[in-house]
């Protein structure tokens, strides 16, 4: 496989990058304010991208998006990732949760939900986290779903569902089986509108003092009809791992596109700036971070690339065959994230630390990165023993062959 972006991607890669440039990064400001003013420039970036064929790009075909494949993809959405906005601009926000539905949603289900959510009509959420308890082990959710007259009965509460207070509906994961059951066929996903009685959004928790849509929600005896289960019932963790899979991979792509903006924003001011009788860049410490910042960049690119050339190359489009490589990456270019965020910063100086760049509100999310979708102690684990077991079995990890 070519680490160079391939030139049958290479044009709308290009549009999308100018698209990120020159109007949505742009926007920022505006968008980071939220309220009336935010929800028309983004209606207005997202009429753009249809107009110039550059909605959904990573959606399958049949759905209405693009029908970029899964390694095409990350050349695209490594340019997306430059702005947390990117891909609600560019209408791949609901890429994750639409592959979910497309995969197990009925008929019903898909007219209801799915089509909407890819036309950009509607957001949705996702919860499985709760407030109290350690969701790196999701067989400790407590919240619950049982069948009272063919509906579901939802009690609980769940927290980081983002976007719940712009969704249209939540995927909820609840246990629905009984207690002696098998803790991985204990749960199912149930597909929850976001006006049903009972549910009641408590608050947007605050992350490292943004507000980010990260909504804590109560179920008081949310009822919802049976025929809102989403895939067979105790399957929960079956869908929530393929949907997680793949969804860390996007998260890689976005995480470069992200540090190539911090690290041209760095290069840029060691050309600005002199201190010491000469220009910044011609100092050994600030030419360190550029070192240091390539060095991992580029790591993370080709582990990224790697991972998404396996799943590419699965055919199935879930990371079931790529679970070490993804777990590896999403370590790793979440740190290298943080870290090239942070020497871009230090390079900055006290400007760094202001709204007058874009770095504070870039570092602020980078170090969530380290957390949402699994930690990183989880993935470290994971992956090592997934390693370690090849070897238990008499059979090394050879490099050159995998």
């Amino acid at each position: 496989m070519s680490f160079e972006v391939p030139a049958s991607v290479r044009p709308v890669r290009d549009a999308v990058y100018a698209f990120m440039t020159e109007r949505v990064e742009p926007a920022e400001p505006v968008l980071h304010k939220g309220g009336e003013e935010a929800a028309e420039a983004l209606a207005g970036l997202q009429r753009e991208a249809k107009q110039e064929g550059l909605w959904a790009l990573g959606h399958p075909k049949e759905l209405g998006g693009g029908g970029l494949s899964f390694l095409d993809y990350v050349y695209v959405n490594e340019v997306q990732g430059r702005s947390e906005y990117g891909q609600l601009a560019l209408g791949t926000y609901t890429l994750q949760d639409s592959l979910m539905l497309h995969r197990y949603a009925s008929e019903a289900q898909r007219e209801r939900f799915l089509g909407p959510l890819v036309r950009g009509e509607t957001f949705p959420s996702f919860a499985m986290t709760e407030p109290g308890i350690s969701s790196s082990d999701p067989t400790q959710l407590t919240t619950t779903a049982t069948l009272e007259g063919g509906e579901w009965v939802i009690r609980g509460r769940k927290w980081f569902t983002t976007a719940a207070n712009m969704a249209a509906y939540t995927t909820v994961m609840c246990r629905t089986e009984p207690e002696d059951t098998s803790p991985y066929l204990s749960f199912s996903m149930i597909l929850v509108p976001t006006d049903t009685p009972g549910y009641t959004i408590v608050r947007d928790t605050p992350v490292l003092g943004l507000d980010g849509g990260h909504c804590e929600v109560v179920y008081d005896g949310v009822r919802v009809p049976e025929s809102n289960l989403l895939g067979p019932r105790g399957h929960g963790f079956v869908i929530a791992q393929e949907r997680l899979g793949p969804g860390r991979i996007f998260h890689c792509m976005r995480f470069l596109g992200q540090a190539q903006r911090a690290f041209d924003l760095m290069c840029e001011r060691l050309h600005q700036r002199t201190a010491f009788g000469g220009p910044l860049h011609e100092k050994q410490l600030l030419q360190q971070h550029v070192f240091d910042s390539y060095t991992e960049i580029q790591a993370s690119r080709l582990l990224t690339l790697h991972a998404a050339h396996k799943i590419d190359s699965a055919g199935d489009g879930l990371g079931s065959e790529a679970r070490v490589e993804i777990g590896a990456i999403k370590v790793v270019a979440a740190r290298m994230l943080h870290n090239v965020i942070d020497r871009a910063i230090q390079v900055h100086g006290a400007e760094g630390l202001t709204e007058d760049t874009p770095l504070g509100h870039m570092y602020r999310h980078a170090r969530a990165g380290r957390i949402f979708d699994g930690p990183d102690e989880v993935h470290i684990t994971t992956t090592a023993r997934r390693i370690l077991r090849e070897y238990g079995k008499g059979r090394n990890w050879e490099f050159g062959l995998r």
